[in-house]
């Protein structure tokens, strides 16, 4: 009779961790998309152009050894001139392999008149990618564990 009970209240605690690690998850994403949508109603917009690939090996040793096969992450470099007349480059915070620019490439550049240097590609990745990952990854959790929740719920 023990065990079982032992068993219900560890199950009880997976159930509300994932819930809660859900939850977390999705506040997170949440903050994130909010934080993105408040960059693009203040951002000004002009075009760039893509003047080099920075390639960077973002893998740790550990990582690097479980994917053998990953290689190195392009990353951007945009140059634009801002509405000031100042011209301004920067490392766009999103990198791919194979990249998703190339050298030369005109792009969109969005950035806020009071700190140019914060600068990014309109793009998906540049400005959704991690609350969707967040999100997605809250969603999932949150949503297992309620339903873990509900059937425990019901066999009680």
């Amino acid at each position: 009779m023990q065990v079982q009970v032992r068993g219900r209240g560890a199950r009880r605690w997976i159930t509300f961790g994932a819930i809660a690690f859900g939850g977390l998850f999705l506040v997170i994403g949440l903050i994130l998309a909010g934080v993105s949508a408040s960059f693009l109603a203040d951002a000004e917009r002009v075009r760039g152009t893509v003047v080099a690939l920075e390639w960077r090996d973002d893998h740790s040793e550990v990582s690097r050894r479980k994917r053998v096969a990953d290689g190195p992450v392009a990353y951007p470099v945009v140059e634009f001139t801002a509405a000031d007349g100042t011209r301004r480059t920067f490392r766009d915070s999103t990198g791919s392999n194979p990249p998703a620019y190339e050298r030369g490439e005109r792009v969109e550049v969005l950035y806020r008149a009071d700190s140019p240097e914060d600068a990014r590609i309109n793009g998906f990745a540049s400005l959704w990618l991690l609350p969707l990952i967040f999100g997605g990854i809250g969603l999932v959790f949150a949503g297992i564990g309620t339903v873990v929740a509900l059937v425990t719920r019901r066999r009680s």
